[in-house]
């Protein structure tokens, strides 16, 4: 058995190190989220319709989950700073495909974008932790933990928030925020590739994706899966109806404050995920959970009355929700897997993730052509509510 292995020399070079990959993270969760605020003026140049731009996301999904399937837990074998540097080159690849016009274009483009968030999502966020035990070791993964959720979740919401504001005040709102977006991930896979490795090569045969953990544990972690599941469904569901809501029911077409709308979600995420850094795991997702469901309540009562307020409200209060169960999710994965096979494990719980961020867009755009937006919001969300309560019990267990 081969457990990771450091090669980090000094304890400055694993500080350095360690932010660095934060930086990386966050730049391509941004990137990954950067078209939201846009697909209005996608859908205006190239004539698109809502089916077609939720079309559009399910490349992305498509990418997202193959990605991880295939290739999210290869770092635990060629190296984690390898994995992340290919998720930047890919990346780096899809900016220009952006560029180019046309509905192909987008939807190549989207999908390299949902690869590279395959590959990079499992690898980081094991990359950070094996950078903080070696640098600060035995001081406990809380620094860790919360850096890479923050880069996760803060970087989607930074993606729309820098791509609204350069669209709306810019000029060329198809083309600057990806030339901005350019010159961030250059910049990321320099400081990537300066960066120590923290995991020694192996020579493995590839296989697909598979999850490790102790067969005692199976039942806790198909939980934290649970979790990080509805934890991006909402994440999902409230992107997806926000340009929407809006437009056609607000008349509101600033690609500045579509941006800020979404950005708040996830900046509640992350709020919440420092406002309760220092709480025990079961206190973090009970707390997380509970505020979940009540913030899904708010959310729906704000589409049935078509009020922005409400609206607004619920997304804020599920973000913060979402943010704290997702930590807990991951914390608790962490916690349950084995060294050698953390890469499997993380990539195992981000594909729920990712299936769950998926789920509403494309089924909302299906259940747009037989029935009213607010009720298919309404069936999601108890659905959703379900899942948690399902969730809690085994997460509550010690």
């Amino acid at each position: 058995m081969t457990t990771a292995t450091t090669t980090e020399q000094t304890t400055g070079a694993g500080v350095r190190g360690f932010w660095r990959i934060a930086f990386a993270f966050a730049v391509v969760m941004a990137f990954s989220a950067a078209p939201t605020p846009l697909y209005v003026l996608y859908a205006q140049r190239d004539g698109l319709s809502s089916f077609t731009i939720t079309v559009v996301f399910a490349m992305y999904a498509i990418g997202v989950v193959l990605s991880v399937f295939t290739a999210g837990h290869l770092s635990d074998w060629v190296g984690r700073r390898r994995m992340v540097a290919w998720a930047l080159v890919a990346d780096l690849v899809a900016g220009p495909v952006f560029l180019l016009p046309g509905l192909a274009s987008l939807l190549v483009a989207r999908f390299i974008s949902g690869v590279s968030v395959g590959m990079l999502t499992a690898t980081a966020t094991a990359y950070l932790m094996e950078l903080h035990v070696k640098d600060r070791p035995g001081s406990g993964r809380r620094r860790a933990d919360l850096v890479a959720t923050s880069a996760n979740l803060g970087g989607i919401g930074l993606g729309p928030l820098i791509a609204g504001v350069l669209a709306e005040y810019a000029g060329h709102p198809l083309t600057v925020p990806y030339l901005v977006f350019e010159a961030l991930l250059a910049v990321g896979l320099i400081v990537t590739l300066t960066a120590h490795e923290t995991v020694t090569r192996r020579s493995v045969p590839w296989r697909p994706q598979r999850v490790s953990v102790p067969r005692a544990a199976l039942g806790r972690y198909a939980a934290a899966a649970a979790v990080a599941f509805s934890g991006f469904a909402v994440f999902g569901l409230f992107t997806s109806l926000t340009p929407g809501f809006l437009v056609g029911v607000l008349g509101q077409r600033s690609h500045a404050v579509a941006g800020l709308v979404a950005f708040g979600v996830f900046a509640a995420a992350v709020f919440a995920q420092f406002a309760l850094a220092k709480a025990s795991l079961p206190v973090l997702l009970r707390i997380g959970l509970l505020t979940l469901a009540a913030g899904l309540s708010v959310l729906i009562a704000g589409v049935w009355q078509t009020s922005f307020a409400l609206f607004l409200i619920g997304g804020l209060i599920t973000g913060a929700g979402a943010g704290a169960a997702f930590k807990g999710a991951l914390t608790t994965t962490i916690t349950l897997a084995e060294p050698e096979a953390r890469g499997e494990a993380l990539a195992g719980l981000f594909l729920a993730g990712y299936l769950g961020l998926a789920v509403p867009v494309l089924g909302l755009g299906f259940a747009a052509q037989h029935v009213a937006t607010r009720d298919a919001v309404l069936y999601f969300a108890v659905l959703l509510v379900a899942l948690i309560v399902a969730a809690a019990r085994p997460l509550s267990r010690k």
